[in-house]
């Protein structure tokens, strides 16, 4: 595990530093990558991490690397991000059990249909606060990381 994560995180973050990159501005990128990245609306997280990395003119390369680490967290993150949607806004608790889902939408599509919106709407309104807090945490953890991956990849070269 430790030579995948070297070749598929270390290695990219450092040849973006070699090219100029700050481990200041790499840490918001991964941060946005990271946050966006366990948003509860499933197929949205590419297109929302560089639409904002271009609007912010964050690092493209790292911001997808950091999105694309998220993936199986943004999984687990789900039912809990719908669970404290429907806590939040004092709605029904969505159907967890894939038969009680498949029968609703059956019986009720288009009651069903709405539900999922409604919830889903819920449980971004709930990770957009999350995430609003957590990406300045986020980057702000990454930076110290960031910067001693520099130094010693700079140590490494000379």
């Amino acid at each position: 595990m430790g030579k995948l994560l070297e070749r598929v995180v270390v290695e990219p973050l450092l040849r973006l530093m070699r090219m100029g990159a700050t481990p200041e501005r790499l840490a918001w990128s991964l941060a946005l990558g990271v946050v966006v990245g366990v948003n509860p609306l499933f197929g949205s997280t590419t297109l929302l991490v560089l639409g904002l990395a271009a609007a912010f003119r964050l690092n493209l390369v790292a911001s997808q690397l950091g999105n694309h680490m998220m993936y199986p967290l943004e999984i687990a993150l789900f039912p809990l991000f719908l669970k404290l949607g429907s806590l939040v806004f004092a709605t029904e608790r969505p159907p967890m059990e894939g038969h009680h889902l498949l029968a609703a939408v059956r019986h009720h599509p288009w009651d069903t249909t709405r539900a999922l919106w409604l919830w889903e709407w819920h449980a971004l309104v709930v990770w957009v606060v999350c995430a609003a807090v957590t990406m300045p945490l986020v980057a702000l953890a990454l930076r110290p990381l960031l910067r001693r991956m520099m130094h010693k990849a700079e140590l490494e070269t000379v």
